[in-house]
């Protein structure tokens, strides 16, 4: 525990605190904009496979299996 805080002063002692704000800063954003295009992406893959479900006029796999459960009820 002693060693990273020691580790610690060090980096405060050579960059600033000042410094070391505006880079966590501008890390936290580019981690923010990263999670917001993966999700972004993943939204249109989805959107796509439905727009190719649809188009190829096949259901749901779950839409099927529940159609099946319901008729053999």
């Amino acid at each position: 525990m002693w060693q990273l805080l020691i580790i610690l002063l060090i980096v405060v002692l050579i960059f600033g605190t000042k410094r070391l704000k505006t880079i966590g800063g501008d890390l936290g954003g580019a981690l923010k904009s990263f999670r917001k295009a993966m999700d972004h992406d993943d939204k249109e893959d989805d959107a796509d496979a439905d727009a190719k479900r649809l188009e190829d006029g096949k259901p749901d796999a779950e839409f099927a299996e529940q159609k099946d459960k319901s008729q053999s009820s």
